[in-house]
């Protein structure tokens, strides 16, 4: 695998899963920055540095690649990487709107290559017994899914996540994951695709964001339940706000309830507890597996043995257009590709 971008994220969510992966090998990495892309490589033990995105891509010896970019560029090379050949893990979200992000799809489907959006929340343990128990009926009929991630984004104001620019805000680094998370849980429910019964959204020019960015959100949602009345439920997201720190997915049923504190990452504190039809549940997350860990198995086994896993191309189409609708309905529109 090779690195499109020395981004912060790239040693936990790659380079240090891969060490203990059979058959994953990062072996190059590519930056904007030479010097920066060199410093990376030395600390992190990759062999190989180019000087280009695209010399990365044209690297015969290159299987898949990892693309840790802004938000905005995502699919410009993403759909560079499919076109070159190579497998890709894009990081969430997957596209700048839900337009770019069905040109990637396609751009996967004529390649006949793999593209996986990387939502590791989706990959652990205590997520997927979560999602078997709303599939196994153990709380009955669901009633209602609502899910947070909030947090206080300290630091540099030219935080590529204040830039409008290059598609930053709440919705688009936060927001996806508690939008991906009640999709998930209402697919396992059986219901279809959520419909944006109407949004509020606090926005902000912070840093050098050329445009507006959203600092926080809250979204109302409505499934349709084919057999009973409709499910609501609930997303909210902060970059700043009043809500300093949530971090949490609960789903209601008609004979239980369910609640994940901190299924982004479980491993940190995390726990899986709720009432069922066959009764209590408690489990501790296992401090020893990571999301990453798992998104990256999961990732090596859809390219070497044809796997199936979850967050393919077309369910992030589909997440994307959530984000896209909450944005029109809080009054801004979706983002743009960047420049």
């Amino acid at each position: 695998m090779g690195i499109l971008g020395a981004a912060a994220i790239a040693p936990a969510a790659l380079v240090r899963p891969a060490r203990s992966t059979p058959g994953v090998d990062v072996v190059a990495v590519a930056a904007r920055d030479r010097r920066r892309a060199d410093k990376f490589a030395a600390k992190h033990r990759i062999p190989n540095v180019h000087g280009s995105y695209d010399d990365l891509l044209a690297d015969p010896d290159i299987d898949a690649v990892y693309v840790p970019l802004p938000n905005g560029l995502h699919g410009r090379w993403t759909i560079a990487a499919l076109e070159a050949g190579k497998h890709v893990l894009c990081e969430k979200p997957l596209a700048a709107n839900a337009v770019e992000a069905k040109r990637m799809a396609d751009a996967a489907e004529r390649s006949g290559l793999l593209l996986m959006e990387a939502f590791h929340w989706r990959y652990h343990p205590i997520n997927v017994q979560l999602l078997d128990l709303v599939a196994g009926g153990a709380i009955g009929r669901v009633e209602r899914i609502d899910a947070a991630f909030c947090f206080p984004l300290l630091g540099k104001p030219g935080d590529i996540r204040w830039r409008a620019d290059l598609a930053g805000g709440a919705l688009m680094d936060a927001g996806c994951y508690p939008i991906n998370m009640v999709r998930a849980v209402a697919h396992s429910a059986g219901f279809d695709e959520p419909e944006v019964v109407g949004a509020r959204i606090a926005s902000t020019r912070a840093g050098r964001s050329r445009g507006v960015v959203d600092r926080a959100a809250r979204g109302e949602l409505r499934w349709q339940a084919s057999n009973g009345a409709p499910v609501a439920g609930s997303v909210r997201c902060s970059m700043w706000g009043r809500d300093v720190l949530a971090l949490s997915l609960d789903v209601h049923g008609d004979a239980g309830k369910l609640h994940v504190r901190n299924p982004l990452a479980p491993q940190l504190f995390g726990r899986l507890r709720g009432r069922t039809e066959r009764g209590p549940v408690r489990e501790r997350a296992d401090r020893s597996v990571t999301t990453y860990g798992c998104q990256l198995r999961a990732f090596a086994a859809a390219v070497q043995r044809g796997e199936p896993f979850p967050t393919t191309a077309d369910d992030g189409v589909r997440n994307m257009a959530v984000i896209d609708a909450l944005y029109r309905a809080g009054g801004l529109e979706p983002h743009e590709p960047s420049a």
